[in-house]
């Protein structure tokens, strides 16, 4: 019997998703491992995502993206390059010595915690990390270089912040095939307004 493409790659699908559901079972959170937790991301979102942002949602985005994190994953080997390559260690490795030194930082200044400082306070704070850190440029990809930058560049690379920009729902990542591709997209409300 002769295997036809289409078979065969019905099998290898078939064969590739086991491994890929027993993954996901086996990932292991970070997030508790890595510090972080929802005052301390709510008070650096509050600092580095616009206003306008829908910063409980980035937050949710950014934490799903660090717990699903899998440490020596295969990735794609991109255009033009033929060797596939494995992710790194874990962004939020670094996690929890930078929202401490950020704590200290505030506490240097009289507040209590990074938390507690007043707004201005945690935006120098912040700035003067991300200058110490020496960052110059944002990834969409956390890279753990600092949990600032690595929080906006994840929201700025994202479907979110490109519908905010331009005010408009383009849901840039969202798959919403022909029909009605002709028709620009619709205009959204400014925040606060429906």
């Amino acid at each position: 019997m002769a295997i036809s493409r289409r078979n065969a790659l019905k099998t290898l699908g078939g064969a590739a998703a086991v491994p890929v559901f027993r993954l996901k079972a086996e990932a292991t959170p970070v997030t508790e491992e890595s510090g972080l937790d929802a005052a301390t991301l709510a008070a650096l979102a509050e600092v580095v995502l616009p206003s306008e942002a829908d910063r409980t949602a980035a937050i949710a985005a950014f934490t799903r993206w660090i717990d699903d994190y899998k440490e020596g994953a295969d990735t794609d080997h991109g255009y033009g390059n033929t060797r596939v390559r494995n992710t790194g260690p874990s962004p939020a490795r670094n996690y929890a010595a930078q929202i401490a030194a950020l704590d200290r930082a505030a506490r240097a200044q009289g507040a209590a915690s990074f938390v507690a400082a007043a707004v201005d306070a945690r935006r120098a704070i912040v700035e003067a990390a991300i200058a110490d850190a020496k960052v110059e440029r944002l990834s969409a990809r956390p890279t753990g270089a600092h949990i600032a930058t690595d929080l906006m560049g994840h929201y700025f690379g994202s479907s979110a912040a490109a519908d905010l920009c331009y005010r408009a729902a383009i849901g840039r990542d969202s798959c919403r095939g022909l029909a009605g591709s002709e028709k620009m997209p619709e205009n959204l409300p400014p925040k606060g307004r429906a």
